[in-house]
Order: structure tokens, then sequence, then C-alpha cells
């Protein structure tokens, strides 16, 4: 399935566990350090450094750019690590989170409150990730080199629903299906 940022709830509610998909449009980059920034700016009533009204972010620390390419290498991070921000950003508008690795419950549940959904891009696919990446500029947090907020344009991103809003788990979906008695 084809999908464009911003996400809507319309599309939202069409994506299930296990559905692979290709997004295109504009995505944000950001890790912990960038987490707890953007946190710390909500908490203390200042704007976030884009509107996160229907976007997603992406959990990775790219490698240089080569000459000619907006990227370096761009394959996910473990996700987990932003579990303690992700509910707050998914309540001021956050649709979307691509990483690699299972969630929280707690991440899991305001997926389901505020119509959001996570996908997994695939580790050790880095190079190949950063091919669907067509620009790259950093926007925020400039101090934290390869942790700085980043906004990308990508077309043809592949990834895969892990988590969705009707409670699916790609990750729980994939162990009971192969798990042998």
């Amino acid at each position: 399935m084809e999908i464009s940022t911003p996400l809507t709830d319309d599309v939202i509610e069409q994506l299930h566990a296990g559905d692979r998909v290709t997004i295109s449009g504009i995505i944000y980059v950001g890790r912990d350090a960038a987490h707890k920034r953007m946190i710390a700016a909500l908490e203390g009533g200042d704007p976030l450094p884009f509107d996160p009204q229907g976007q997603v972010i992406y959990y990775m620390g790219p490698s240089p750019a080569k000459p000619d390419a907006p990227i370096g290498s761009a394959g996910p991070t473990t996700s987990y690590r932003m579990d303690p921000y992700a509910p707050r950003l998914m309540e001021v508008g956050l649709k979307g989170m691509i990483g690699k690795g299972g969630r929280s419950p707690s991440v899991r549940e305001a997926m389901q409150k505020y119509k959001a959904v996570y996908f997994a891009a695939i580790g050790g696919a880095a190079v190949l990730i950063a091919r669907s990446i067509k620009e790259a500029k950093v926007i925020a947090y400039d101090d934290l080199g390869a942790e700085a907020l980043r906004r990308l344009k990508v077309q043809g991103f592949p990834a895969v629903v892990v988590n969705d809003i009707h409670g699916g788990d790609a990750y729980e979906a994939g162990q009971k299906r192969y798990r042998r008695a």
C-alpha cells in the first residue's frame, strides 16, 4: 500500500499490523536527545521545531552523506528508547513512528487513543532505505550532530506496520505463527 504524509485518521484506520507500505512525502528524524528537547519545549509552553499534526518521525541517526547524496546510510534505531516521549508527541498530533523493535504497552495504548501507527524499517538495510530519501535538512538541535532533528523528503520509503490502532502487533502475531509447541 502506498501512503503519503501527512497521515490522516482515514488512512491510519485502514492500516493493519503486518501491512507492507511505502511512504512518500515529508517525515522527520529524531532520536533520544531530540525527543528529550521536544518534550522540554512542550512542557515549557514553547512550540516544537515542526508542526506535528499528521506527521511521522523516524528513529534514525544517519551516517555522513557522500558527495551528490542527500544522506548517508539511514537505518532505524531501537524504538523503545523513545517510549517515554512518544505518548506526549502523539497527544499533540504525531501520527506515525518508524523504527525497529517492540513498543511498550503505554505507547501501544497511546496509539489507539490518539490514532497513530508504528512502522518498522528493516534493520540492516540502511543503504537501501537511504535510496528513498530525496532531501535531508537539519531543522533543529544542530549541536546534537547525528541526533539533530531533520526533515526528510522521501519517496517510496519501505516499511511494515507493526502496531495499529486496532490493537494489532505484527511482532506478537509472527511469534505465535512460528512458535513450536
